[in-house]
């Protein structure tokens, strides 16, 4: 698809201050958008392998280091030692460490053995072992020092992997359901799609200086895995009145401190049109999308301004040239989770098999482990899912019991409690610098506790703990949402805690989590409040009830 020219403005009701580029305004207005016009992110990867990996960390620009390393997957890490109370007060430089967090992109999240393998060796050798499965389907690593980069990335680069716009103000990593070409209920496949839009515009300059992040999910999933209702844009599989499988179009999605549902724009996508639908929508946000404050540049703001018709009219008109034909919704998703985790039949016979690492966190040597298990039993490739967990594909039915057993040998659990099964956590305080608390131990702990406190519960209950405001992990969208901060304990200490919110979910009647005033609990303490709050849920749900609508009706003393 070419670049569309810069339309005018006609349909625009704001007359000035957004900074869109659409309406003639090119000069930054903030700091962010002046290093980006100064220089493209992308041209950071050469300065990298002949500058700042031979001359070493003191030789990164600072424009470079805060700005344009996340156009290759490059954040530096919080520095050990420091309490959450000085998150908000340091300045970037202080709080930052010498080595890099670096995500790999994984697009859709099938690997290879390979590939995997190729990952695991890094970790070994330039993350200390560190490895971290997101619930954006890519793998973290840590400690990474700049010399290394350049290795890692030949390496990576030459088993078809990258860490290319995985962060930045970018098409970041793109989500795709772990099980798209076998699952039995799939409405479509989505991995060519997926393929054409990364190895089109994926380091494309065209799209390589957006507003701020843009996150994109394409699946025809019947269980809805890649929640659609999130992202910034989403193709959802569906079947036309004419038999016809292709995609419903979703845009404006997104959590953080102002979260917003994804609307529908009621259109059609045939499965070739995906790659330019993709480029027409991204190139909306592009040249309409708000530059002056950082708060407001996520495409939710813009589509929850327009609307949907509106949006729908630019973009036909505007960049696609020709009209979408009106098409279904989706249908309602398959089933109470959307993990995958557990031994399930594929359409070819064979099995997958989906099991829980402890919320996302693994390790090069436990990844050398699931490569060898899935070589061992027949499978040559696994995937990541969007819940932190993992799949082993192509298993034959008398290969199952015997690769369970050597999974869950490792405590990679293919039968986990919900409470493994359905706990996630984003990096916190241990490496971000965003972070106040910390989260991938404490979830840890909160896990064995309510295992050994409640070993019959059985019901689906989602529990998201993030670090900061910032909902990497979704935690308005969970059952039980918590938002690190510090709180006051019964001593007057201040300690490291979580605001909570209730009873959030995805589905037919999704709705962001209630929050009950002053409704908070310290680390130490939270055992104790999940604990009460699923007891009363278990005493008093109706038949087939679920968490989030008894959250709905509960008496707000139950709640707390």
């Amino acid at each position: 698809m070419s670049t569309p020219a810069r339309p005018a403005n006609r349909h625009h009701k704001r007359q000035r201050g957004e900074g869109q580029w659409a309406l003639g305004y090119r000069e930054p207005l903030n700091a962010t958008e002046e290093n980006k016009k100064n220089d493209d992110g992308l041209n950071v990867r050469q300065r990298i392998i002949d500058v700042y990996a031979k001359q070493g960390f003191d030789s990164i620009d600072p424009s470079d280091l805060r700005g344009r390393f996340r156009w290759y997957g490059l954040y530096t890490q919080r520095k050990p030692g420091i309490d959450g109370g000085k998150t908000a007060v340091l300045e970037p430089e202080e709080l930052e460490d010498r080595y890099f967090m670096m995500r790999v992109r994984t697009d859709g999240g099938q690997l290879s053995l390979e590939q995997l393998r190729v990952i695991a060796d890094i970790s070994n050798e330039h993350a200390r072992g560190t490895a971290d499965v997101t619930d954006r389907q890519n793998i973290q690593l840590h400690w990474v020092d700049i010399e290394s980069v350049p290795d890692i990335w030949a390496r990576l680069e030459a088993v078809g992997l990258s860490t290319t716009e995985a962060c930045g103000d970018t098409p970041r990593g793109m989500l795709g359901c772990p099980l798209a070409g076998i699952d039995a209920d799939e409405v479509i496949d989505g991995r060519a799609q997926l393929r054409e839009i990364r190895e089109r515009y994926i380091g494309n300059p065209e799209f390589s200086n957006l507003p701020r992040k843009y996150k994109t999910a394409i699946s025809g999933c019947a269980a809805h895995c890649t929640v659609h209702e999130i992202n910034d844009i989403s193709f959802v599989g569906v079947v036309d009145e004419r038999g016809e499988a292709g995609f419903d179009l979703w845009v404006g999605g997104g959590l953080s401190t102002n979260p917003m549902f994804a609307k529908r724009l009621g259109v059609f996508v045939r499965p070739e049109q995906v790659p330019e639908v993709w480029a027409g929508v991204t190139g909306v946000f592009r040249d309409y999308g708000y530059r002056r404050l950082r708060s407001r540049a996520r495409l939710k703001f813009l589509v929850n301004d327009w609307g949907p018709e509106k949006f729908r009219e630019v973009l036909q008109t505007e960049y696609l040239k020709y009209d979408l034909p009106d098409g279904p919704a989706p249908a309602a998703p398959r089933g109470e989770r959307r993990d995958h985790v557990g031994v399930h039949p594929q359409r070819d016979g064979n099995f997958y098999v989906g099991f829980a690492p402890r919320v996302g966190r693994l390790s090069g040597d436990l990844l050398h482990r699931i490569a060898d298990a899935a070589e061992r039993h027949g499978s040559g490739r696994v995937a990541t899912t969007i819940e932190q967990k993992m799949v082993i594909l192509d298993v034959a039915p008398d290969r199952v019991e015997s690769i369970v057993a050597e999974l869950e040998a490792v405590d990679l659990r293919v039968t986990p409690s919900t409470f493994r099964r359905q706990t996630m956590a984003c990096t916190g305080i241990e490496f971000c610098k965003l972070a106040i608390v910390e989260t991938k131990d404490a979830a840890s702990a909160l896990i064995d506790e309510l295992e050994r406190r409640l070993p019959d519960f059985t019901e689906p209950l989602t529990i998201n703990i993030n670090g900061c405001p910032n909902s990497c992990a979704r935690i308005q969208t969970a059952d039980i949402g918590l938002k690190g901060q510090l709180v006051v304990n019964d001593k007057g200490e201040q300690v490291g805690g979580y605001q909570i919110h209730l009873g959030g979910s995805f589905g037919v009647e999704s709705s962001f989590g209630r929050k009950v005033r002053g409704l908070k609990t310290t680390t130490e303490e939270l055992p104790d409040y999940v604990e009460r709050v699923v007891r009363n849920f278990a005493k008093q749900r109706d038949e087939g009830e679920s968490f989030s609508e008894w959250v709905r009706r509960a008496d707000e003393a139950d709640l707390r």
